[in-house]
């Protein structure tokens, strides 16, 4: 499950963040997500908003960013609805940070398919770099977490940092995968072995006409 965290000191927080505001072009995009929904409903627009503001503070900051209770406020007072029914999004979403993390937020999946591949020597890898789960180090580098599942479970095991996945990993893959990161080298999003997406490790083993071999249909969508 995901770690308890700890919420820096209110007076701190309060004088570090309680001018909170949206920045032009954030409060632009707020104003749009906000139209996207019906008259009355605008308050459906939290967890875009939560997101927006996260990523702000994280601009400001240097890091993946999280919500001191001055930025939920602010969110709340910008749809129009109370603090606590703001503060219940923030506090379920594993998405939304409650506390300063790093640089990177190394977020790793211990549910069951990611145990079943190996997702203790994932951790293990990472304690091994100086993470701490629960902690960031102190460069302020990484931030490690252990929450529940992220979606990828046919390339287990997987770690999700900052917005990218990282999947198929081993102990020495994710040990290079951190060491890479440390130094600011290019790394390789997604399958950590020779697989397209989720396709079979080894290449497709059935239709095979039907695969267009390296395309990345994502340049098609542009």
């Amino acid at each position: 499950m995901a770690d308890v965290v700890h919420i820096p000191d209110e007076a701190e927080v309060r004088a570090k963040w309680g001018g909170f505001a949206f920045t032009a072009a954030n409060k632009k995009k707020a104003d749009g997500y906000i139209a996207r929904y019906p008259a009355g409903r605008q308050q459906s627009a939290v967890m875009a908003l939560l997101d927006l503001a996260q990523r702000q503070v994280g601009e400001d900051t240097k890091t993946q960013g999280w919500l001191p209770v001055p930025v939920i406020e602010y969110v709340a007072a910008y749809l129009g609805m109370p603090f606590m029914r703001t503060y219940e999004v923030a506090t379920f979403y594993t998405m939304y940070n409650l506390a300063p993390v790093g640089r990177y937020h190394v977020q790793v999946c211990g549910t069951t398919p990611c145990m079943l591949r190996g997702s203790d020597d994932v951790m293990a890898a990472c304690k091994n770099k100086g993470l701490v789960k629960g902690g960031t180090t102190p460069d302020g580098l990484f931030t490690l977490t252990e929450v529940e599942c992220l979606g990828a479970c046919a390339n287990a095991p997987m770690v999700q940092i900052n917005d990218d996945n990282f999947e198929d990993l081993t102990y020495d893959s994710m040990s290079a995968l951190l060491d890479a990161l440390a130094n600011d080298k290019p790394v390789k999003i997604g399958p950590q072995i020779d697989r397209q997406t989720s396709c079979p490790e080894g290449g497709p083993t059935t239709l095979k006409e039907m695969v267009t071999a390296n395309h990345d249909y994502r340049k098609d969508w542009k």
